[in-house]
């Protein structure tokens, strides 16, 4: 039974619903729809599914471009309901004949969705009514042409069983279409064709000839094991005596001595202080505190690109009439329209590194907004297209919260508590590197630090954040390896709380997506130590794998974690940004993916390296 029908602008006014219908939505469908779906340009998927306590709904939609509409249905996901594509587009139909802008009631639209409704139910009737009648009519022809296959002969019996897989796996029979299968039925029906075969003549023998006979079929099968078999032994024969003997090279060594051993290391007693390096005086301004300016060049060359890449798949029009289109503009969008330019932006899309998953997904969203809609005078459609997708990419990677850590501290603070930063990623990313830039930025900003070693795992990893802390003249937290980083994490956050630390920044081991024993491990330590912020480090370098790391880390987090709402990433630091050049898709995966903004953005080796990410820097490149 449909739930819920609803019609509202883009602007997000109602204009219309079933209240005929009336049934309470359980939790908040709709507006979950239009955050994670219409907003985030996933709007050409085909359904979307929604669970609440108590229910799970499947919501479908569609657009009047047009007049900027927008048209849903929700329903059971349980009952399947067949009519409610061929509803929505008789409800678009019949509601924009007699849309007005200015109007914003229309009670007597209740009677015409009624019917229309009806329609739409009565159809889906008749299809259940027809199916199983046209699949029985269809199987009793089979059988017709299967006994009468003697009379109109085996060309036509033979293409049937090419088609149904003729080969067959033993004597006993095959199945038919409808699950029944044939076995002495069918020796008998062979047996009848032979019989009307001699009786007719040789027309008729001819024909019985080419009908299935199981004997022939088990001849033919033992003849090709034969073969196997002889194939297979001569295989192994070739294995056995091989022609040239493979001898092992003897190891040279090299006499020459050894050179000196490379290290710049500084080489400080864990006891002396006296010898620490202040790095903050000498290091300088972060960049997240600079400004980034983006130069605004005109993009008519990218729309010539777009016209230039779609030329070939365009039909050639006359002089006049493509004059004439770009001054009157044309009707109505189609997809055809559409397809070239939409080709042209996902094939630039996944040279600059964005998931081809991903590209085809944001195309088939710009392709759902732009169809059915009119086309302005002098415009053509690659820059329609090229200004939708800018659109597009500019509303998923502008953050749809704040992500102002500073305000998060203050009020952190105020409330006598440390502010809790996790750092989550796969191995080699550069977590602690950057974890170690994240403090350098804080301490900019007069804000007490204390570094948390919880990556008890990799060999190295607390010297190496020993050593940063050493260096910015900050706490670190440290139990050694082999312990609960559950457990270390949560002795850390104490231990900031008694000595008045504002920030806790804890360092995890790297891991891999698909390691459950340390995705169980990183679940339990958020889970236990609840932290602010959750920081999923990532390269700028990944390019599909991207959508794996992170949509398996959510995925994981969710599912290993013990609380009823469990804590998903948050936030991202993309690192090694200064060596991908133009390839700056990788942000666009992720955000697209787990729908957590960029936070930091790593750009070199020094403290001062990590920046804020620039949307409108990024979306210019990638569309560039």
């Amino acid at each position: 039974m449909l739930e819920q029908l609803l019609i509202f602008t883009r602007g997000g006014l109602i204009l219309w619903t079933c209240k005929e219908l009336g049934n309470a939505l359980k939790g908040s469908p709709i507006d979950t729809l239009i955050r994670s779906c219409l907003l985030e340009e996933r709007s050409g998927a085909a359904s979307f599914n929604y669970d609440a306590p108590g229910a799970s709904y499947t919501l479908k939609w569609t657009f009047h471009n047009d007049l900027g509409l927008v048209f849903v249905a929700v329903y059971q996901r349980i009952l399947h309901l067949l009519y409610v594509d061929e509803l929505l587009a008789m409800v678009k139909h019949e509601f924009s004949q007699i849309y007005d802008p200015k109007r914003v009631e229309y009670f007597d639209f209740d009677e015409t969705f009624r019917q229309l409704r009806k329609e739409a139910e009565a159809r889906a009737e008749e299809l259940k009514k027809v199916k199983p009648v046209g699949k029985s009519v269809s199987d009793g022809r089979k059988l017709v042409m299967k006994k009468g296959s003697g009379f109109d002969g085996g060309n036509k019996k033979n293409n049937s069983e090419a088609n149904e897989g003729g080969n067959g796996d033993d004597g006993k029979g095959r199945k038919l279409e409808n699950g029944h299968s044939y076995g002495n039925h069918n020796a008998a029906v062979v047996q009848g064709n032979r019989g009307m075969g001699l009786a007719n003549g040789k027309e008729n023998a001819s024909s019985n000839n080419e009908a299935f006979d199981v004997t022939k079929l088990q001849k033919l099968k033992n003849k090709g094991g034969k073969k196997t078999s002889d194939t297979s032994v001569v295989s192994k024969g070739s294995k056995v005596d091989p022609k040239k003997k493979v001898t092992k090279k003897n190891r040279v060594w090299d006499d020459t001595p050894k050179d000196a051993k490379l290290d710049f290391t500084d080489h400080v007693e864990e006891n002396l202080n006296e010898n620490i390096e202040v790095m903050a005086a000498d290091q300088g301004e972060s960049m997240m505190d600079k400004e980034e300016i983006v130069s605004s060049d005109s993009e008519d060359d990218e729309d010539d690109v777009v016209s230039k890449d779609s030329k070939p798949d365009a039909k050639k029009k006359g002089w006049f009439s493509s004059m004439f289109q770009s001054i009157a503009g044309k009707a109505n969008l189609e997809k055809a329209d559409l397809e070239p330019a939409l080709k042209a932006l996902k094939d630039r899309l996944m040279t600059k590194n964005v998931a081809e998953e991903i590209a085809e997904k944001l195309c088939e969203s710009v392709a759902a907004s732009l169809e059915g809609k009119k086309l302005a005078s002098f415009t053509r459609v690659s820059s329609t297209v090229q200004a939708a997708m800018e659109e597009a990419l500019v509303r998923i990677l502008t953050p749809r919260r704040s992500i102002d850590i500073l305000r998060d501290v203050h009020a952190a603070k105020e409330q006598r508590k440390p502010y809790v930063v996790v750092f989550v990623g796969v191995n080699g990313v550069g977590k602690s590197t950057n974890l170690a830039k994240v403090a350098y930025w804080l301490l900019q900003h007069k804000v007490s630090v204390m570094m948390a070693a919880c990556d008890t795992f990799r060999s190295g990893a607390v010297e190496q954040l020993r050593t940063h802390a050493r260096r910015l003249q900050i706490p670190i937290f440290e139990k050694g390896y082999e312990k609960d980083p559950a457990v270390v994490a949560k002795e850390a956050i104490q231990e900031a709380t008694r000595n008045g630390s504002d920030v806790v920044l804890v360092d995890t081991a790297g891991r891999m997506q698909d390691n459950e024993p340390l995705m169980r491990a990183l679940s339990k330590l958020i889970y236990l130590n609840n932290p602010d912020l959750v920081l999923f480090v990532g390269e700028a370098l990944v390019g599909n794998d991207a959508v794996d790391q992170l949509s398996k880390f959510n995925q994981k987090l969710a599912d290993l974690s013990t609380s009823p709402n469990p804590r998903l990433i948050d936030g991202i630091l993309l690192t090694k940004f200064d060596t991908i050049d133009d390839k700056v898709g990788a942000a666009l995966s992720m955000v697209y993916i787990s729908g957590s903004p960029v936070m930091f953005v790593g750009c070199g080796q020094s403290y001062t390296d990590l920046k804020k990410l620039n949307v409108k820097a990024i979306v210019k490149t990638l569309l560039k």
